[in-house]
């Protein structure tokens, strides 16, 4: 049995070893694979996971897929005859395979912030439930590999609500998804647990009193808060609901910061902010689509025909022209993803400095911009705003204050967050956790209650 966090930012597995939570090293990647896929061609991310999937899911899984696995196999032979790599890649590596060039292939980041949206079409949803697939058969695999033996029970954990606009309609589209795919793999006993929820068992296990903690997990995609009661005596108890005081989350998470990031740090280089021949000011629309890469429509919008006659005609009523060149070298050259990781970079680099230079020089010999802690703060202001909002609401519903507030996911380790969370609450003492294994941890010990 594991615990398996299939995050927005990073996925990663943990088993109970002498009773205590081991985070398992998956091969070359670590402890921790960027949630991250590159393939040579979209089409045939079908038919890599038909061959990964075991024996008793192939048969169905050919006749749900029979048209896109035809698809498939047309653009294989092409691939091949160009001699070109047919095998899909995750984490770093499909990162590294997207740079190279960004033109060619299919590459997607942080598929789960997709998993609750509005409107899919039926081909939506079943490209996403394959991507998610194909990456849990990687992970499966990889954590079979390191414990030598078979695993078919998880405990997955899952955000209190996921993106998308329709509440409990996208939280139930979202889990059928993940459910379906880890069906798919091979796992046959699958329960789910919330995310801060998760975080708070690992952090019960160093209590040494009966204490209320607000737990507050910003993740890559969604910030969830909750007021648990917590107790060294409480954490052999499967059934916790009623230590469960309140709880409140949100689509805001790492991802989000980087794009603003992005938006503040860097869109300036490229013609935002600045002025059209008339006198008024460049419209931002098109900015804001080409960093939206959680946003199917948006990128779609942004990558669109009529967009690309737009930004050329853009180029041609304003007076920084050189400037918007860069924005149209974007849409021409699919380079959103690297944007928006340019910033994520930055962000992290931030966290033990002030200041941080980033490399532009792709999209125009020499240019770089400049950025700092107090960019960060200022381009995440709204996103800052929502998470004190978030928490005030949970210790609302709570009806009591927390003795002890415990801060877990990535974007956790920046001192600009951690200062801000700090002075909502500048009374109460803030413990900072494992900024990415808090939750894998906590879902390896509910795991170990579940199927004890």
């Amino acid at each position: 049995m594991i615990g398996f966090d299939y995050g927005t930012s990073n996925c990663a597995v943990a088993v109970i070893k002498n009773n205590n939570p081991q985070l398992l090293n998956l091969a070359d990647h670590g402890r921790f694979i960027p949630s991250t896929l590159y393939s040579p061609s979209r089409d045939v991310i079908v038919n890599w996971l038909q061959q990964k999937l075991p024996l008793t899911q192939q048969q169905s899984f050919k006749k749900q897929r029979q048209q896109q696995l035809q698809k498939g196999n047309v653009v294989l032979r092409e691939l091949r005859l160009d001699g070109i790599s047919t095998d899909l890649s995750f984490g770093i590596q499909a990162l590294n395979n997207y740079l190279d060039d960004p033109e060619e292939g299919y590459y997607i980041k942080s598929p789960k912030s997709f998993l609750g949206a509005s409107n899919l079409l039926p081909q939506q949803v079943a490209l996403f439930e394959d991507i998610v697939a194909a990456m849990m058969s990687n992970i499966k695999t990889l954590t079979e590999q390191n414990l030598q033996r078979e695993i078919t029970k998880t405990v997955i954990g899952r955000p209190i609500n996921f993106q998308g606009l329709k509440g409990e309609e996208s939280n139930r589209q979202a889990l059928t998804i993940l459910t379906s795919a880890a069906k798919k793999v091979g796992f046959k006993d699958i329960e789910y647990q919330y995310e801060p929820v998760a975080a708070g068992l690992e952090f019960e296990a160093t209590l040494q009193q009966e204490t209320r903690v607000l737990v507050v997990d910003i993740g890559g995609g969604t910030t969830d808060c909750s007021m648990l009661l917590m107790s060294p005596q409480y954490k052999t108890q499967l059934d916790r609901a009623k230590h469960l005081l309140a709880y409140s989350g949100q689509r805001i998470g790492g991802n989000d910061f980087d794009i603003q990031l992005t938006l503040k740090g860097i869109m300036p280089s490229l013609g935002m902010n600045g002025f059209l021949t008339s006198g008024k000011p460049i419209p931002t629309n098109s900015y804001w689509q080409a960093v939206a890469i959680n946003n199917i429509n948006e990128q779609t919008e942004f990558y669109s025909t009529a967009n690309t006659r737009y930004l050329n005609e853009l180029v041609k009523d304003a007076n920084n022209k050189h400037e918007i060149q860069r924005l149209v070298k974007v849409q021409q050259e699919k380079l959103s993803y690297q944007l928006v990781n340019n910033a994520e970079q930055a962000k992290i680099a931030l966290t033990e400095q002030f200041e941080q230079t980033i490399d532009l020089s792709y999209l125009d010999n020499g240019l770089t911009t400049q950025v700092d802690r107090n960019t960060l703060l200022n381009a995440s202001s709204r996103e800052l705003n929502a998470i004190a909002t978030l928490m005030k609401t949970c210790v609302e519903q709570a009806g009591c204050q927390p003795e002890v507030i415990f801060v877990t996911g990535g974007t956790a380790k920046s001192p600009v967050l951690g200062q801000f969370i700090q002075a909502q609450f500048p009374q109460i003492k803030l413990v900072v956790g494992d900024h990415f294994g808090s939750v894998t941890a906590g879902l390896a010990r509910y795991a170990q209650l579940m199927f004890a």
